[in-house]
This record gives C-alpha cells, sequence and structure tokens, in this order.
C-alpha cells in the first residue's frame, strides 16, 4: 500500500527519539532533518515539506515538550496533528443537494487515472446509502469506454444512460438530465472522456457540459501513483474548469503516497475517497485523522471496523451470531472456520486487516512474508474435504478419516494432521476466549470481538502461523 516506505522511514526515526530518556533542542531538529528528507522521498511537495517541518519543529521545541514526562511522544503527537492539518484536519462528505432534489456530478481527469471504474463505485456507495444514481457515459473517444461503464454499472445494478459515440458530451448530458428526471433518478454521475494530458479541447469540453447542464459537484480523478504530477494536474483543471475535490485512486499500489499528503495543502481541495483495490467496493471515505495514523504506523481500526460493518450481510451477520454462541458454549468447529474465512475475505483479506492494526510494528513485507495465501486455500480445501458432521464434530478425524480428506483435498496426509494439530490448538484459545472470566478479559481487550473470530486465521495459514 501506499506510504509503506515513509511509515517505515518514520518509525525508524521516531523509534531513536524515544531511546532518549530527555530531548535536547538538536535531538529535535536532526530527528526533523530525517523527517523531511522522508517526506521528500515520498514524493511530497517540496514547500508543503518545507512548511510542515517548520511548524511541528516550531511546537516540538518548546518548555512544555521538552520538559515533559515523555517528549518523544509528545513530538510524534505534534507529527501526527500537523499531518492531519495538511491533509484537512476534518473529513469532507460529497455536497449533495437537500431533500430528493437531484444532484449532477460531473467526473474529470486524465486518461487512465481510472475515471470510469471510480464513477461505478461511487455510484455503487451512494445506491446503498439510498440514493438511486444514474450513471451517463460522455466518453465518445476511447474504445469500450460504454461497454466498461455498462458492464459495471450492471454489476452495481445502476442504470447507465448512453447515446453511442456519434453526439457531443454535452448534448448527451442534457439529454440524460432529462432522462433522470423522468425516472425519478437522483444522483447524475457524468463519466467524461480523458486526455494522456491536459489539452485545451478537453477543457472546452468540459467547459461546454457544464454550460448545458447544472453540475453541482465536480470531481477530479487522479492517480495517487503519479505523486507530485498528480498536484499539478489538480490545480490546472481547478484553474481550467473548477473543481471541487479530489478521488485518490489507486492507493493500494506501490506508491509513495506524496499526493494524499500535498494536494489540499497545494490546491486547497478536499480528497473526498480513496480507492483501495480493483474491486467496484473499494471505495473508502478519506478521514485525515486515519490516514495520518496509517503513515505513522499507529493502525486504523476505526476504518478496519467500518470495511467489516459494510462487508457483512445478513448472512454473515447470522453466521457470527451463532460463533458467538459456539463460544459462549466453548465451542469452535471447522464450520466457524470457515465463515472466518469468508469475512476475512470480505474485508480484503488477513494483510489488509493487519495493515491497520495498530501496534504491531510491521511493514508490508512483513505481512506478505508472514502469510501464505495458498496454504490458506490448502487449508480451506482439507474443511471442504469433509463430511457435514466432521466439521461440526472434529473429535470423529480417525486416521482412515484423515486419509480420505487428505486425498480429497489434494494434500499429504502429514498437511492434514499439521492443520487439525493447529486447529485442535486454536480452538482452545477461542474457547478460552469465549466462556469464563478470563475470556471476558480477553474478550474486551480484541478489537475484532463479535466479528467471528478473526484474530485465530493466522495460525492455520502462515508459514508457521502469524504470532497473535
Amino acid at each position: 500500500m501506499a506510504f509503506d516506505s515513509l511509515t517505515e522511514k518514520l518509525n525508524s526515526i521516531f523509534k531513536k527519539l524515544s531511546g532518549k530518556g530527555k530531548l535536547t533542542e538538536s535531538d529535535v531538529k536532526t530527528a526533523m532533518r530525517e523527517v523531511k528528507m522522508a517526506l521528500l522521498e515520498a514524493d511530497v511537495n517540496f514547500k508543503v515539506v518545507k512548511q510542515f517541518v517548520n511548524s511541528v519543529q516550531e511546537r516540538a521545541i518548546g518548555e512544555e515538550v521538552m520538559n515533559g514526562l515523555n517528549p518523544a511522544q509528545m513530538v510524534i503527537k505534534i507529527v501526527d496533528e500537523e499531518m492531519t492539518n495538511l491533509m484537512g484536519s476534518e473529513t469532507t462528505e460529497l455536497a449533495l443537494q437537500p431533500g430528493k432534489q437531484m444532484t449532477v456530478v460531473m467526473m474529470a481527469g486524465l486518461q487512465g487515472a481510472g475515471k470510469t471504474t471510480t464513477a461505478a463505485k461511487l455510484a455503487g456507495k451512494f445506491k446503498q446509502k439510498g440514493k438511486k444514481p444514474l450513471l451517463v457515459a460522455l466518453d465518445v473517444y476511447r474504445p469500450a469506454a460504454i461497454k466498461q461503464l455498462q458492464v459495471n454499472g450492471e454489476k452495481q445494478g445502476v442504470e447507465v444512460f448512453t447515446m453511442g459515440d456519434r453526439h457531443k458530451p454535452a448534448d448527451i448530458a442534457r439529454a440524460a438530465i432529462e432522462h433522470a428526471a423522468k425516472n425519478k433518478e437522483n444522483l447524475v454521475i457524468l463519466d467524461t472522456a480523458g486526455r494522456l494530458q491536459i489539452d485545451e479541447d478537453m477543457m472546452k469540453e468540459l467547459q461546454d457540459v457544464k454550460k448545458a447542464v447544472e453540475v453541482h459537484q465536480t470531481i477530479l480523478v487522479v492517480d495517487a501513483m503519479t505523486g507530485q504530477e498528480a498536484v499539478n494536474v489538480a490545480k490546472t483543471f481547478d484553474e481550467k474548469v473548477g473543481v471541487d475535490g479530489v478521488i485518490l485512486s489507486k492507493m493500494d499500489g506501490d506508491t509513495r503516497g506524496g499526493a494524499a499528503l500535498s494536494i489540499k495543502a497545494v490546491t486547497g481541495k478536499p480528497i473526498l475517497y480513496v480507492g483501495m483495490g480493483e474491486k467496484l467496493s473499494d471505495l473508502e471515505q478519506f478521514y485525515p485523522d486515519r490516514m495520518a495514523g496509517r503513515i505513522l504506523g499507529m493502525g486504523d481500526v476505526l476504518t478496519l471496523i467500518d470495511k467489516a460493518q459494510q462487508a457483512l450481510d445478513k448472512q454473515d451477520e447470522q453466521d457470527s451470531r451463532d460463533m458467538v454462541a459456539h463460544l459462549k458454549k466453548g465451542k469452535f468447529d471447522f464450520n466457524d472456520y470457515l465463515n472466518s474465512l469468508k469475512q476475512m475475505r470480505k474485508m480484503g483479506g488477513l494483510a489488509s486487516v493487519l495493515g491497520m492494526m495498530p501496534g504491531l510494528g510491521i511493514n508490508k513485507d512483513q505481512i506478505e512474508g508472514a502469510i501464505d495465501e495458498k496454504q490458506l486455500k490448502r487449508t480451506e480445501a482439507i474443511v471442504l474435504s469433509m463430511t457435514p458432521e466432521e466439521r461440526m464434530n472434529p473429535k470423529l478425524l480417525t486416521p482412515q478419516r484423515k486419509y480420505r480428506i487428505a486425498k480429497g483435498s489434494g494434500n499429504d496426509i502429514a498437511d492434514v494432521n499439521r492443520f487439525i494439530k493447529q486447529f485442535n490448538q486454536m480452538s482452545k484459545m477461542m474457547k478460552m476466549a469465549g466462556g469464563g472470566k478470563k475470556g471476558k478479559k480477553r474478550r474486551n481487550n480484541n478489537p475484532f470481538g463479535g466479528m467471528g473470530g478473526f484474530g485465530g486465521l493466522g495460525g492455520f495459514g502462515g508459514r508457521g502461523g502469524f504470532p497473535f
């Protein structure tokens, strides 16, 4: 994910500070020089870096901090607050027209930024909130652009309005508004054409669309992989067309993340959402304070909880209630394990969840090294090769049954025995977490309480088990 390298460097800097009982002014200045270099390497705008470092240093070199009980923690707190301010302080929502009035949103951006996919993601997100969206295909130049929007719209259960590729975008937009009014669709999302680079024709086309219909929000989609260039793109679009907010796409990629830290400070335009994957559900609300926490290695449990709530449907909720009931009775069977795997995948996988956990002190490479997704699939195959009775009662697994399961799942008998041994160990831990006074104490300290026992998954699929 973005910021992995920056997070690692900042953690290293703060670890040096924490190793000192008392900080001197020289210690703070040395640390800030290192922070400055880390931010510049993350492709953060140099003017933003200079302002940020000066603000932190000015606050950190003060009597309250230098003579405090834990000056290193105070410095980290200041960095966290200043980084949050840098990205906007407050969460900004997409501004919708009040009541049932129609809101028209125009998506803009360069070609390849992920604009069409993001438009469909946005439509799906607001459909879940009770809106009736309409996607409008205004990209009449890129081959298969209309088809792409139609396919994504169908996946989201959202209507797509198109007039083909032989009409002007402004005329299509005008007809789409009339269509939406007749069909009581109250959120119109205009997917405009992009270009490989900014040019006057593209800007004029966007201006013509805004003249033809009343656009309430112009949202710019920028590729986070482009770093500082994303900031330049945002500035130009705002000057030529006018931008109300930004969506950063491809934030899950191997990007240094400079755009997220620079856009608000340079353009004054808020980041509304971030694209965290290729799935149409992978669009997250942008919370500056949570993003700062992620960058500084503090985790992001609140976003993790949000993802869990969005991912779990009614059946998942019932499965979770059943699992809690099992644990209270001191039971944890293979069906509970399968349900945990299913719920974990809906939340983006174990690696995604671990990346949001605070206090683990692990980076992306360490997470990927500790988790073997292929092994998780192999253990799942073992469970699926069991009979319903065997899944409910692990005690039925005799040597003969284990040989049958190994053959049916394509595993060696040694793999099956190892998995069942790990499962039995984890089952004992889950039973302790589910009942009795000790269990209550542990469950209250577990941020995953009631989510289906996710904490135990690492021991089954990791290379040697992930330490929880």
